[in-house]
This record gives C-alpha cells, sequence and structure tokens, in this order.
C-alpha cells in the first residue's frame, strides 16, 4: 500500500461549523487532494465528500483539458450548494416529505430541499470526510475511501459502513465502485456520483451542443417538487428520447428548466451485471464518453440551476455549462412500492458499479 496526497488541507472551524471541526479535530482528520494517473490521464479526488475535484485527457489536438465542473479551493467545496464532484447518500435524490417507514416506523430525516430529503440531507456523505483507506499507483492506480455512518445519523436508521473506490484501468477508463453495509438495522440505500461532466472542458462553456444517448425508453415522471408520481412512462414522442444520439439543446426549450429527471435504463445486462447507461460526444473536442453501471436507473441532470459562480481557473459556470448523470435505484423508493428495492438488511451488501469509458476522436 501506497499512500501519498499532493496536499493536505486543515479545514478550518469557519468552514465547518464548530461541532464538525470538532469531530475532525477528535479524530486529527485531515482533508487531502490526492492523484491517480495513467499516461495523459489523469484524477483528482479528496475525502472531502469522496469527491472528484478534476477529469484530465487530451482532446483530438493533443491539448489536455480538464472535463469536470469544479473549484480551486477545497472551501469552496465545503461551502458549496452543487454537489460538484460528490458521492451523495445515504439515499441519494429525493425522498418526499423527508420521511418513510420501514418496519412498521417512522422515520423523519432533515429537510434540506423544501419539504423533502435531498442527497441524505444537509451534512450527508458529501458533506463529511472520508478516511483513506487505501491508495495505490503503478500501471492500475486506485484510491479507496472508507466512512462510518452512525445510527440516526441525518434521521436514517441504522449504523452503515459505505467504501468507494476511483480506479483507472487501462487506457482512460475509470471505474468507480461503492459499497456499503448496514450492521445492526435493516436501512434505505442508494449511492451517487454526482460529477458534473463538460466534455469540452470545464471552461469552454454550455453541453447543449453535446451528443446525447440514452439506454432507456421510459422514464418516472415527477410532480412541481421533483418528486416521481409512481409512474413509468415511454419517453416515445416526447423531449426525452434520447434512445438514438440527438444535441441536448435540441428539445431542452420544450422541458422546463432544462432536464433533470431518472429514466429507467433498459439495455441488457453483461456477464458482471453491467448495462449501457449513456454516450456523449463532443463533436469539437472529439472526446467520447461511454458510461455503463448496475444500477436500474440514471438522473440525467443539465445543470438546470448553475447561474454563474465562478469555478476553477476563474471560469463562470452559466446554466448549462455541464450535465450529470447520476446512476441511481429510483428516487422516492422507499416510499414507492412497485419501484425496486432499496432497504439492505445487516448481512447484505449493497454495490454501485459505474465504468466510464472515455475515447478520442480524431
Amino acid at each position: 500500500m501506497a499512500i501519498r496526497s499532493i496536499c493536505f488541507v486543515f479545514i478550518a472551524i469557519l468552514l465547518l461549523g464548530a461541532s464538525d471541526f470538532s469531530e475532525a479535530r477528535k479524530y486529527k482528520k485531515t482533508v487531502g487532494i490526492y492523484e491517480l494517473k495513467k499516461g495523459d490521464f489523469s484524477l483528482k479526488v479528496t475525502n472531502w465528500g469522496a469527491t472528484i475535484i478534476s477529469v484530465v485527457l487530451p482532446d483530438n489536438k493533443g491539448q489536455l483539458g480538464d472535463i469536470v465542473l469544479g473549484y480551486d479551493k477545497i472551501s469552496s467545496y465545503v461551502n458549496g450548494s452543487n454537489y460538484f464532484g460528490a458521492l451523495v447518500g445515504r439515499v441519494a435524490n429525493r425522498i418526499a416529505g423527508a420521511r418513510f417507514v420501514l418496519d412498521g416506523k417512522p422515520y423523519h430525516l432533515y429537510k434540506n430541499d423544501g419539504n423533502n430529503s435531498l442527497h441524505g440531507g444537509h451534512r450527508g456523505f458529501s458533506a463529511v470526510i472520508w478516511d483513506v483507506k487505501e491508495k495505490v499507483d503503478g500501471d492500475s492506480p486506485y484510491i479507496t475511501f472508507y466512512y462510518h455512518s452512525f445510527d440516526g445519523e441525518q434521521g436514517f436508521p441504522g449504523a452503515l459502513d459505505v467504501y468507494v473506490t476511483y480506479k483507472i484501468t487501462k487506457d482512460y477508463k475509470l471505474t468507480v465502485t461503492m459499497h456499503a453495509k448496514p450492521l445492526n438495522k435493516r436501512t434505505p440505500i442508494n449511492l451517487a456520483q454526482h460529477s458534473y461532466w463538460n466534455l469540452g472542458g470545464h471552461a469552454s462553456g454550455t453541453i447543449l451542443n453535446n451528443v446525447v444517448q440514452l439506454f432507456a425508453s421510459d422514464i418516472t415522471p415527477v410532480d412541481s417538487e421533483f418528486i416521481p408520481t409512481g409512474q413509468i412512462t415511454p419517453v416515445a414522442n416526447t423531449p426525452f428520447d434520447f434512445t438514438k444520439p440527438m444535441t441536448v439543446g435540441s428539445r431542452i426549450s420544450q422541458v422546463k428548466g432544462g432536464y433533470d429527471i431518472n429514466f429507467v435504463l433498459d439495455s441488457k445486462p453483461d456477464k458482471k451485471g453491467l448495462r449501457k447507461v449513456a454516450i456523449v460526444q463532443d463533436k469539437k473536442s472529439g472526446r467520447v464518453m461511454e458510461l455503463s453501471a448496475n444500477q436500474p436507473g440514471v438522473q440525467f441532470y443539465t445543470g438546470n440551476f448553475l447561474d454563474g459562480k465562478l469555478g476553477k481557473d476563474g471560469a463562470k459556470y452559466v446554466q448549462h455549462a455541464a450535465l450529470c448523470l447520476e446512476t441511481q435505484d429510483f428516487p422516492n423508493a422507499v416510499n414507492q412500492a412497485n419501484f425496486p428495492n432499496e432497504i439492505y438488511a445487516p448481512g447484505q451488501v449493497y454495490e454501485h458499479v459505474m465504468v466510464y469509458q472515455f475515447s478520442i476522436k480524431k
């Protein structure tokens, strides 16, 4: 095992708040930035929120570019509200009314999205310091983060051990593997990786000209608070139909605010249980991203709430400056009996695998 951080950043009390800072000091936790590199493909992550802070690879002219949105300083991730690059949970996406009933007992969660819970609450897994369990360099470099979620954290039942591994394998291939193990109670688990992608480069403007194909013939429609109604409806003859490659901007004006909805994946799983999720192409740079995963859904989000705030290198992140492809269980599944199960018991293991394969078209 080789652990080497690019830099360590001690989180100040003004950034974390008194209680969080006291916890970090008690366990002598530090926040670092770590790099994985294979040839001209590199990834930087931080154990603050198990967050991806950069993904760098060449374009069709050989110029290196960073293709995820983010910030220059860790403090901006601490204070940010967009979940740039974060690992979100214990339950990603929204839970209606910030409550659910499990085994006859009601559980009340922290409300951080109007009347609802979003991405695990105000201090979900994206807003905690993870431990670095292992970092290995070499031909297939990887890093594993670990977080222990205590019983009752943000209102969720049961203690939970959570792991995420970021690994570079082969040329331009990034694998994200998430595991979670309930320790003493049944509990809902739905983790998601929340990177904002712009294949033209994080500072290149909007993604409206990106060509996207989604391997999904249905969506889970939502109400005015982005809570699924419980229905599953076909995308055919709607602006949500990306079963064939389409530019993001071709019909986005027909969707109020932009895309922010769960697509029901229907491609056939391979021998490893992975199914095709999406293909994204930026024709100007030649960069292509193919995503596969083992989850039933993907939240397709087009940066609708980005409002021009400054990011890395002084870049201005305007509306639709990036897109997210968050593979997941269906939103609000704890309150929808017809949605795939997301309840796990002690002895069971939650596993979520994502594979990003990048390429460059000349």
